[in-house]
């Protein structure tokens, strides 16, 4: 079986607590669930004035208790890096929760040196994601707290089903991470999603 796996749906539409805690009864000691922050927050409100969707979330979510993982921050790809209104959010969401998050921008100006700064001033990782939207995307960032991949198929998004050669690269930068690695599957339209994270679990595990 395999030890995590990432809720999207939350994205969409909010879940009650009890769905939260139903879930986290369902699975074994240790498996963990990242949580993607709602759309009303990063797409809608665009991470301002967002202090009562992200309290409703947080509040939510924490029926998932020990098995939360990482809160994922998925930006629109038109949202430019805007330091005073990052850094409002940032500051909001560390008030509120000190655990592990993690960001997904994908406009380019978020890949430069002020970004960063600000993602290990909050202790924010940034996501590596595949197909990667801007130059820098490809490759994790911000805190070093631990590393998050993202790959959603390449060369056809959310469909292609990444071959040998790609899972070996992947589980070779996860053998060598000192930090905690999430990498997430997200080619689930053909369904191969499922088979190659189980390819990447065996990678892993010969490295070891």
């Amino acid at each position: 079986m395999l030890g995590c796996a990432e809720i999207n749906s939350s994205f969409h539409r909010p879940h009650r607590t009890t769905t939260y805690e139903r879930w986290a009864a369902a699975v074994p000691a240790g498996f963990r669930f990242a949580v993607k922050l709602p759309r009303t927050i990063t797409h809608d409100l665009r991470l301002r004035r967002c202090r009562l969707p992200l309290e409703r979330f947080l509040g939510e979510s924490a029926g998932l208790g020990d098995r939360r993982g990482p809160l994922l921050v998925q930006l629109p790809p038109s949202l430019a890096f805007e330091p005073r209104v990052a850094a409002r959010f940032f500051d909001l969401l560390r008030s509120r929760h000190p655990g592990p998050v993690v960001c997904e921008p994908r406009h380019a100006s978020w890949f430069a040196a002020p970004a960063e700064q600000l993602l290990r001033r909050f202790a924010i990782a940034r996501v590596a994601a595949d197909p990667a939207p801007a130059a820098g995307a490809g490759r994790t960032g911000g805190a070093e707290t631990l590393r998050y991949y993202r790959l959603h198929g390449a060369p056809r998004k959310y469909w292609s089903r990444y071959d040998r050669g790609a899972i070996a690269g992947v589980a070779a930068a996860i053998a060598a991470a000192p930090v905690e690695v999430w990498c997430i599957f997200d080619n689930t339209a053909s369904g191969a999603a499922l088979v190659n994270a189980l390819e990447l679990r065996a990678a892993v595990a010969a490295t070891r």
